[in-house]
């Protein structure tokens, strides 16, 4: 591997994606670099400590678990983590209108909770099922239209419509369905009415309801931090709050990468640039033009005095007026992520960089969503008034109508760029799962190693258009 030791690798970003792009390059004999704008590896997948009154109190950006199908990659997980890597169920909610539905939704559940009009709005609607009219062309649907020809108005109008321009920041009629066929797993409501009835096993193989999932003891982090640790240990260069500000091309490569760190500019060239960093951002840091865009997240977080506050992973906030999209209660995932005898509670807002809820003072966002938790029934006379921020401004690709358009548009004009791969979530611009991420890392990593270009199989790595329906072997 003396040659390959010559080589000098840049690996933008260590989250999932960069982390194993270094990991599968280091092992491989090269010279690497990896750099990261945040104190600490993890990217999108790292979790944060915060030191309270009582003991820490760890919050993770988002709904992190590890599943995957990809048995290699779990062993990898397995020896990494070794007894720090607990198995955990998930069990979620919706809350809606003043009730609590199963998620997924289930008979007796659904007869003992919902309001008489949804059931016979829904039945009607799945009488009507194959008379409806449906898109002529689903890959230029609107996520509106592909509810509602697959599941029907009722349904599309109590469970989806609020909840998803609540996510998203535009109305669903200008969603693409992409979201739709990736991320949701069901088929149509017939599929709903089937798997309403229980199962002789109780079994569930669709991905997206996988009940086990392996969590780390620390937080979802700390697979990333230890991978983190070894890199370094295996002779890694991670430079950490290092935040890229230029890359330099010229001739159809990659000449320098310009960064900045504790205030100081500077820049270093490498054989070959492997980017997990947003695709406009890296595009911005070419002088490219692209034209997409992120819904970003801001997630408060607050120490709850009491154990327990639920038996919920975490429950999804449909109601509109609602702030918050999804509640969840850390501890749930590891008794170690609030201090003995505490718990804690985060919601997740979604928003847009430099909109009222992205600008809104802390204070005035915790007072807020302590109405809204009120309203759904905590008791938020014990929720401590410490009060701990984390936000995402990228934290999901806006798919909207007409961005696979713009999406290949940025992927075409980096082609010529020989010495650059763009990977990952953020890099390639898809709402992704982190094995998928972990995987598009080592698939950067084995073309640098095979001297293949197969950036376009990267771009398109497990982008099936209906969920993988096989059950993860986490």
């Amino acid at each position: 591997m003396s040659d390959n030791n010559k080589k000098k690798i840049a690996v933008l970003g260590a989250g999932p994606a960069g982390l194993m792009a270094a990991w599968r390059l280091c092992q491989a004999g090269f010279a690497v670099t990896l750099f990261e704008q945040e104190p600490v590896v993890g990217g999108m997948c790292a979790t944060q400590t915060f030191k309270g009154r009582d003991g820490d109190y760890r919050f993770d950006y988002g709904g992190h678990r590890f599943i995957t199908k990809n048995p290699e990659l779990l062993a990898f997980i397995d020896e990494l983590m070794g007894d720090d890597l607990l198995h955990a169920m998930r069990k979620s909610v919706i809350r809606f209108g003043g009730r609590t539905y199963d998620y997924p939704l289930n008979l007796p559940n659904l007869l003992k909770t919902a309001p008489l009009p949804l059931m016979a709005g829904a039945v009607k609607d799945l009488v009507l099922l194959p008379f409806a009219k449906k898109p002529t062309d689903f890959a230029k649907a609107s996520f509106a239209e592909w509810i509602q020809s697959h599941f029907g108005r009722t349904l599309y109008r109590q469970f989806f419509e609020g909840y998803t321009a609540k996510l998203w920041g535009i109305n669903p009629d200008r969603l693409s369905a992409d979201w739709a066929g990736q991320r949701i797993s069901l088929i149509d409501l017939k599929d709903v009415a089937r798997r309403l009835l229980p199962r002789r096993n109780g079994s569930m193989s669709v991905r997206t309801y996988a009940r086990k999932y392996r969590y780390p003891k620390y937080g979802f982090g700390q697979i990333f931090t230890t991978l983190g640790e070894r890199l370094v240990a295996e002779g890694v260069e991670l430079k950490t709050g290092a935040t890229i500000t230029r890359l330099e091309q010229a001739d159809g490569r990659i000449e320098r990468v310009y960064w900045s760190q504790d205030n100081v500019e500077q820049s270093e060239s490498f054989d070959q640039v492997i980017s997990t960093l947003p695709l406009p951002l890296t595009c911005q840091h070419l002088g490219l033009p692209c034209d997409l865009h992120y819904r970003s997240l801001r997630f408060v977080n607050m120490p709850l005095k009491q154990e327990n506050l639920s038996d919920n992973t975490w429950q999804y906030l449909s109601d509109p007026h609602i702030l918050a999209t999804r509640l969840q209660e850390p501890r749930r995932r590891s008794p170690f992520m609030a201090p003995e005898g505490q718990s804690s509670v985060m919601l997740e807002i979604p928003c847009n960089p430099g909109d009222a809820t992205w600008q809104a003072p802390l204070a005035d966002l915790r007072g807020r969503v302590t109405e809204d938790l009120a309203s759904l029934g905590v008791d938020t006379a014990k929720l401590g008034d410490e009060t701990f921020e984390a936000r995402s401004e990228y934290a999901y690709p806006l798919m909207d109508l007409g961005y696979q358009a713009r999406r290949n548009e940025a992927i075409q004009a980096l082609m010529p760029i020989a010495n650059l791969i763009m990977t990952g979530r953020q890099g390639t611009f898809r709402y992704i799962f982190t094995d998928t991420a972990m995987e598009m890392g080592m698939m950067a990593a084995d073309m640098v190693i095979d001297g293949v270009d197969r950036r376009h199989a990267i771009y398109n790595h497990r982008n099936e258009n209906t969920v993988i329906e096989t059950q993860s072997v986490a």
